[in-house]
């Protein structure tokens, strides 16, 4: 997991993207998720406070809320970033995209997961809540505003409150995040 190989992601996914200096200096995004990996490696490295006190920092600087947690992997892009929050027991695969405003949330006051798990090549659009230790498949994506609260099978896209899911066009594909214009 590299800065080069995060660049490279935003400005795959990031049309208005115009460099990789730009993106590096001025995509909340990226910085949110950089300071998220530095606070899960002191959360799982018995330093919880600290932990918690970088991923604080982070949110005051980024707009972005991640939990210490949170497990991340490759390439997650966050979009614009502002009010985005990402719960403790939040897994995340590697190549997802967030859009502002999404909650991966818990419903639960139990020490158990209870946060959703969103698998490889996942897009959440704008504005959407994916609530409780759900699984959303792997190439799906979630519209805008969608509320999500079960879970959605691979290749899929699921709209609505509450949000109902159907097949995406061809299996295996990967999502297109334009796609979530046309949802």
């Amino acid at each position: 997991m590299g800065v080069r190989e995060d660049i490279a992601a935003a400005r795959q996914r990031d049309p208005a993207a115009r460099s990789s200096f730009e993106i590096w200096l001025l995509y909340s995004g990226l910085h949110a998720v950089w300071g998220h990996r530095f606070a899960h490696w002191l959360w799982t490295h018995r330093a919880k406070f600290l932990g918690r006190l970088v991923s604080q920092l982070n949110r005051f600087f980024t707009g972005v809320e991640i939990h210490p947690g949170a497990k991340i992997g490759r390439r997650f892009f966050i979009d614009h970033g502002m009010g985005v929050v990402i719960g403790e027991t939040t897994e995340i695969g590697d190549d997802v995209m967030l859009y502002h405003g999404v909650s991966l949330a818990g419903v639960s006051l139990e020490a158990v997961k209870r946060h959703p798990t969103l698998e490889d090549g996942v897009v959440v659009g704008a504005g959407a809540k994916v609530l409780g230790p759900i699984t959303i498949g792997a190439r799906s994506a979630i519209g805008a505003n969608a509320v999500v609260t079960k879970d959605v099978p691979p290749d899929s896209t699921a709209v609505g409150i509450p949000a109902k899911s159907r097949p995406r066009g061809e299996p295996g594909k990967a999502v297109d995040s334009a796609a979530l214009w046309y949802i």
